[in-house]
């Protein structure tokens, strides 16, 4: 009968945890009553395994609309200008 657990070469290596990474794998650790290694080991797999997962989003859509007639006077070539006339001197 084959065994569903899988098995891993283990490679020991020093990795340098944040102070509050460190903090919140221990406290899984303590959690869940598992070693602090195991609760390391899945923490990691899961992120490795969620960045391969994520889809693309849709991009982001901006729908023109019709704003009528302009001022006379306002043109959209200089937008400080157009900014200063609607709002006045103070907007800055």
């Amino acid at each position: 009968m084959m065994s569903l657990r899988q098995h891993h070469k283990r490679m020991r290596t020093t990795l340098t945890l944040d102070d509050d990474v460190a903090a919140k794998l221990r406290a899984e650790s303590r959690r869940a009553g598992r070693p602090f290694r195991e609760v390391v080991n899945e923490t990691l797999r899961r992120g490795l395994t969620s960045q391969r997962g994520t889809t693309r989003r849709e991009a982001f859509k901006v729908t023109a609309r019709d704003l009528g007639e302009m001022k006379p006077g306002i043109s959209l070539d200089n937008i400080a200008e157009v900014i200063e006339q609607v709002e006045g001197s103070l907007h800055r």
